[in-house]
């Protein structure tokens, strides 16, 4: 335990240097970090923290889940949401089928290999995107949709992988008790994280005491992650619905003012250490891939998420192009570009059974496609921003936030 203790220190003090010298350099967060793991992976000194699944799912993702919904504008989420879910639902579908049929044909992969690469990799992770977006201070829309959709196709990705092992492990349903199963899943991790959300903020609007408050939201994120697991149900889907509740309920007033400021400043801290461990650990561990060996997947494999990426974002903005959901296609470039994978689709990847087909050809290519977007899409999403002429409003009152 002291062994771990001090490399999670170690991590974090690497962790707080980099943010200083990426805010100089102006180079995303989370792109520097996943850069200075690789080369910390080469370093005889450099920490040995394994990435398993628990470590990324039990213990980082609930917070950063929980965060991210905690920080959404409630009133904009609200006037969103209908083109929010179909981007995460119907979007993420159709980018998971083209990855995954794209696998199975020009890289000869098993179908069920092939759907359970193209679900976990469909999940966007634009946390670096978001980064940059706070600390030039874009707000409005386009960071609605942004946070909104990666968070909800998240919930949408955690379904959709558990009913891939459920065949894997059982046999084949039939796309009525598919559709079934994903209902009854969707709907009872909502309820699970409803459960655990809602009488804590009950409890929470009756304390004047905002460490009572941070101690109440730090169950609602684990605890409702965690019932929700136990019941076989989105642990994910469960902690984004216990912090839209939170973030609602704060919003609404029931929660104290300072309370509030102390939550929101508890949430940002932890959300930047779990960050920094999930990037460097992300780093780290791609140095140890064996990559050569896959090159030729991991091509594919890229070209086929840009694609299926760009089938959600562009055709599905154009059904709306009518309504007063219409996205401006200066927008609708910064969705694609900045669709950005990251921990959920390690976290699935490295939670599959030993036994399950290409399961090591499945973990090498997903850090490839993580550290590809993290590296070369974090790195240009700025200028691209500033190309479509984005970050105008932004620069004229440009204000200073943590990575």
């Amino acid at each position: 335990m002291d062994k771990l203790i001090e490399q999670v220190a170690g991590l974090l003090l690497v962790a707080a240097i980099v943010a200083i010298v990426a805010r100089r350099l102006r180079m995303p967060y989370a792109t520097g970090l996943v850069v200075t793991g690789i080369a910390l992976a080469a370093s005889p000194f450099a920490p040995r923290v394994a990435m398993t699944r628990e470590l990324i799912f039990t213990i980082l993702l609930p917070p950063l889940i929980f965060e991210a919904a905690l920080f959404l504008p409630w009133r904009l989420l609200r006037r969103e949401v209908l083109l929010v879910l179909v981007m995460a639902t119907a979007g993420l579908a159709l980018a998971a089928a083209v990855t995954g049929l794209g696998l199975h044909w020009f890289a000869n992969w098993p179908l069920i290999a092939a759907a359970a690469f193209g679900v976990l990799i469909s999940a966007t992770d634009p946390v670096s995107v978001i980064a940059m977006f706070r600390e030039v201070g874009v707000k409005g829309r386009l960071r609605v949709l942004v946070e909104a959709e990666s968070l909800f196709n998240d919930g949408t990705a955690a379904v959709l992988f558990a009913l891939i092992l459920a065949a894997y492990h059982g046999g084949q349903p039939t796309p009525l008790q598919a559709l079934s199963e994903f209902v009854f899943t969707t709907v009872g991790s909502v309820i699970c994280g409803a459960l655990v959300a809602l009488p804590l903020t009950f409890l929470s609007a009756r304390s004047a005491d905002h460490l009572v408050d941070i101690t109440f939201t730090s169950v609602a994120a684990y605890a409702s992650f965690l019932l929700a697991e136990h019941f076989h149900a989105s642990g994910i889907l469960a902690t984004l619905t216990a912090g839209l509740i939170v973030a609602q309920r704060g919003a609404s007033g029931m929660i104290a003012a300072k309370g509030r400021e102390a939550v929101e400043a508890f949430w940002e801290v932890v959300a930047f250490f779990a960050n920094s461990l999930v990037f460097l650990l992300i780093g780290m561990h791609e140095a140890e891939q064996n990559l050569l060996s896959v090159g030729t997947d991991i091509a594919i494999a890229i070209v086929l998420v840009t694609v299926g990426r760009a089938l959600t974002i562009y055709p599905l903005s154009a059904m709306f192009r009518t309504s007063r959901w219409r996205i401006p296609v200066a927008h609708q470039h910064v969705l694609f570009w900045g669709g950005l994978r990251g921990a959920l689709a390690l976290g699935l990847a490295l939670g599959l059974p030993e036994e399950f087909p290409f399961r090591e050809r499945i973990v090498s290519v997903a850090f490839a496609v993580v550290t590809f977007s993290l590296i070369v899409q974090g790195l240009t999403i700025a200028p691209l921003l500033a190309r479509l002429e984005l970050l105008r409003e932004a620069s004229v009152h440009p204000r200073k936030t943590g990575p």
